[in-house]
């Protein structure tokens, strides 16, 4: 049997999963089961667009349960590494310079379950965070990205 993936996430992440888990479970579905029962009176269900949509609706709802059921189910939460605390890693918050302009960024890097960056929370996976991960403040990294090669200075680890 394989192993299940491991989803690398911080407590509050989990919680917040087990949140919308529990909004999906006892909300939503009750709300999709509804829309159905009202589509279904409409009559014939072969031209019900009501119907068809609240059925997609209905199986987006039971996907995205199971998803989170199996997120958490297989989360390793982020515990703090006082000991090396200027060494980049998961759950920490990183600051860098982008060379030469000097345009300063932080991010904290986070699994890819809770990844956000408009809230600048970064995945483990992306090319930022897998070219700090690891650096230490002073180190001046070469980030590979989509859009091309960038050049950064770390200059704070939280």
């Amino acid at each position: 049997m394989a192993t299940e993936k491991k989803y690398p996430m911080t407590k509050e992440g989990k919680e917040k999963l087990e949140n919308e888990l529990e909004q999906l479970k006892t909300v939503r579905r009750k709300e999709v089961v509804e829309r159905i029962k009202i589509a279904r009176s409409f009559g014939d269900l072969s031209e019900n667009s009501e119907y068809d949509a609240a059925k997609d609706e209905q199986a987006f709802v039971e996907g995205r349960i199971t998803t989170l059921e199996n997120m958490i189910r297989n989360a390793q939460i982020i515990t703090e590494d006082n000991e090396n605390s200027s060494v980049v890693s998961l759950g920490k918050s990183v600051t860098f310079t982008e060379l030469p302009d000097g345009e300063e960024e932080t991010y904290t890097i986070v699994g890819s379950a809770e990844a956000d960056p408009f809230e600048g929370k970064i995945s483990n996976d992306s090319p930022i965070a897998r070219s700090l991960i690891g650096k230490t403040i002073g180190d001046e990294v070469t980030v590979s990205t989509p859009g091309g090669d960038m050049f950064v200075r770390i200059t704070a680890v939280k």
